[in-house]
């Protein structure tokens, strides 16, 4: 297991995490990071910019949960976030470019994958909702009732109701077309019909299904943020096969020379962190928890 920074600033908020026989740290000490801890009076803002480029998910940003957290890191080290939120897919090319510092993107066989041909270095869960199938409160496929999600995508074919897709290979996307697996459909085989492809984030995707009166799969942080609900209610929730676990990774700077390796895993020691994970746990909309963190685990 690889690490290509461990910073010791000491500062318990940041690096309170003991070493574990899941997550064996390589400890290779920062000591110009604590040099400029210490000369910039505990601030860490340094004389010099200093970002990182996350490539990360639409559901990160447009749940507003980079909004909330970013800042906190931002004081605390003086390292600017850059974020490009694009879908999962997209994420996962662009870092297979090294066109990014950090991948943070929710989509664990793909993660993997990343990691495996060498482009990341480790992957360390972060955080998890959840997905929830969404539709009109009228509800005219009856999935409310269904018991589990696969059966609730079998009444929407047979009922012929239109549901709209992500289409844009995004997590989202990735996890909706495995469900269809699951209930043993082929729903591209209808695209145009009741099965709607709009190659769009989860925000377009909500605003599609509340103008069209149809069903979607949506994350549930942006669910929460999303303002224009319209008729749309959350229907199905709750099957095991719904859980959304995200990921963080480091791009391999063996692979790219110009990855920004040691303010990249500030970066993610900062999310792995207790202050990091507080930050994410504590993050709610009108009172409703929208990630919950699990670097622990």
């Amino acid at each position: 297991m690889r690490r290509y920074v461990e910073y010791d600033i000491t500062l318990a908020s940041i690096a309170t995490r003991e070493p574990t026989n899941v997550r064996r740290r390589l400890l290779i000490r920062n000591v110009a990071a604590l040099a400029l801890f210490v000369l910039t009076g505990g601030t860490g803002v340094a004389a010099t910019e200093r970002f990182v480029t996350v490539v990360s998910t639409t559901s990160t940003e447009n749940s507003g949960l980079f909004a909330r957290i970013l800042p906190i890191f931002t004081a605390r080290t003086g390292i600017e976030i850059r974020v490009v939120a694009v879908g999962t897919g997209q994420a996962i090319r662009m870092a297979r470019n090294g066109d990014a510092d950090v991948l943070l993107v929710h989509h664990k066989p793909s993660e993997q994958a990343f990691v495996a041909a060498g482009f990341g270095v480790e992957r360390f869960d972060l955080m998890y909702n959840d997905f929830i199938v969404v539709g009109p409160r009228s509800d005219p496929a009856g999935v409310k009732t269904a018991p589990q999600v696969t059966d609730a995508l079998k009444q929407i074919a047979a009922h012929r109701v239109t549901f709209i897709s992500r289409g844009d290979d995004s997590g989202t996307h990735k996890r909706e077309l495995a469900l269809w697996r699951g209930a043993d459909i082929d729903p591209v085989g209808h695209s145009g019909s009741w099965y709607q492809e709009v190659g769009a984030g989860m925000g377009a995707t909500l605003n599609m299904a509340a103008a069209k009166q149809a069903y979607a799969l949506s994350d549930r942080g942006t669910w929460l943020s999303f303002e224009g609900k319209g008729d749309l209610a959350i229907l199905n929730e709750g099957d095991a096969r719904l859980l959304n676990p995200y990921g963080v990774i480091l791009v391999n700077p063996d692979r790219f020379a110009h990855v920004k390796a040691r303010e990249g895993q500030i970066f993610i020691d900062w999310l792995l962190s207790d202050e990091g994970q507080r930050a994410i746990g504590e993050y709610q909309i009108d009172g409703e928890q929208l990630f919950f963190p699990n670097a622990a685990s």
